[in-house]
């Protein structure tokens, strides 16, 4: 099943729930959806932990001298965070449509939530899926 959906620009983009991601003339268009994305605080939580987790082993081995362990970001952060979207979401990770953007929207996200502002990205996901669902 197909759903027509309107972007801000008012481009119409069709689309197949959770297999074609819509497409975004811009990053600012792109970030709500993104949130969306992980719509559900526990996805998102799960983000923040690998993220910082793979972070830490990478920053760790560097100061090691243990080059190898810069593997640990890419490997932990997109290794619990897309198992994530399969089980709690439901739904495919933006980055299979939109890597760089979803590169930026990770490091967004988790900023926002590092600033106590979880219950924000809540209110924009429960907004753009009103309207776009």
């Amino acid at each position: 099943m197909t759903k027509t959906t309107s972007t801000t620009t008012g481009r119409t983009t069709a689309r197949t729930p959770n297999t074609t991601p819509p497409t975004f003339d811009s990053y600012d268009e792109f970030w709500p959806y993104y949130v969306a994305m992980h719509s559900r605080a526990a996805t998102r939580w799960v983000h923040l932990a690998g993220t910082l987790t793979g972070l830490a082993l990478s920053a760790y081995g560097l100061a090691r001298g243990r080059k190898r362990y810069a593997l640990a970001l890419p490997l932990i952060g997109y290794g619990t965070a897309w198992p994530a979207h399969w089980f709690i979401e439901k739904n495919n990770p933006a980055t299979f449509g939109h890597p760089a953007w979803s590169l930026r929207g990770d490091r967004q996200m988790i900023a926002t939530m590092l600033a106590g502002r979880d219950r924000e990205l809540g209110e924009t996901a429960a907004k753009w899926l009103a309207e776009n669902r």
